[in-house]
C-alpha cells in the first residue's frame, strides 16, 4: 500500500526532505498563503501546533500561489511572513502547486486519497487540510474553513 512515506518534498531552503522523516507522526498538511482572508488560520494552528506537537504531532505548510495569487513572495518572505506576524514554528516548505498538470506529486497523492465536497479531487482555495496518521495513511481532508476546533478532535483520537 503507498503512504506518504513514499515520497519527498522540499523545504523552504529547497532541500529534500523524506517524508519517512516523519514515520509515526500525526502530521496536518496544509496548503498556506500570506495574502487570503483565511491567513489567520496560522495562530490556530500554532496553536494546536504546540499543544501536540510533544506527542507526536507535525505540520507541515505547503505555500501555493494558484488561488487568487496570494502567495506571491519568496520562500525567505513567506518564512519570514510567518515566523515575524504568526509566530509559525511548524514547517513552513517549498512552495508549490497543488492543482493542474504541474501540480507536486505528493499532493496528487494526498487528492487522490481523500477527494474534496462532491468528490472532487481539485484543491478547492487556501487552507485545505489534510490529515495523516502514525502510519502514513490519509484519514481526512479537511475544507478551507475548517478551523483548529473542529481538527483538533480528530487530531487527538490520532494521537
Amino acid at each position: 500500500m503507498e503512504t506518504i512515506y513514499n515520497f519527498s518534498v522540499k523545504n523552504s531552503n529547497l532541500e529534500e526532505v523524506s517524508l519517512r522523516d516523519f514515520k509515526n507522526k500525526v502530521i496536518l498538511v496544509v496548503n498556506v498563503a500570506s495574502q487570503c482572508g483565511l491567513t489567520y488560520q496560522y495562530k490556530g494552528l500554532e496553536k494546536i501546533y504546540n499543544k501536540f506537537k510533544a506527542k507526536g504531532f507535525e505540520i507541515l505548510g505547503f505555500p501555493c500561489n494558484q488561488f487568487a495569487k496570494q502567495e506571491p513572495g519568496t520562500n525567505e518572505e513567506i518564512q519570514e511572513f510567518c515566523d515575524s506576524t504568526y509566530g509559525v514554528t511548524f514547517e513552513i516548505m517549498n512552495k508549490i502547486k497543488v492543482n493542474g498538470q504541474e501540480a507536486d506529486p505528493f499532493y496528487k497523492f494526498l487528492k487522490k486519497q481523500k477527494s474534496g465536497l462532491l468528490g472532487t479531487p481539485h484543491i478547492k482555495w487556501n487552507f485545505t487540510k489534510f490529515l495523516i496518521d502514525r502510519n502514513g495513511k490519509v484519514v481526512k481532508r479537511f475544507g478551507p474553513k475548517s478551523e483548529e476546533k473542529d481538527i483538533e478532535p480528530c487530531i487527538r483520537e490520532l494521537l
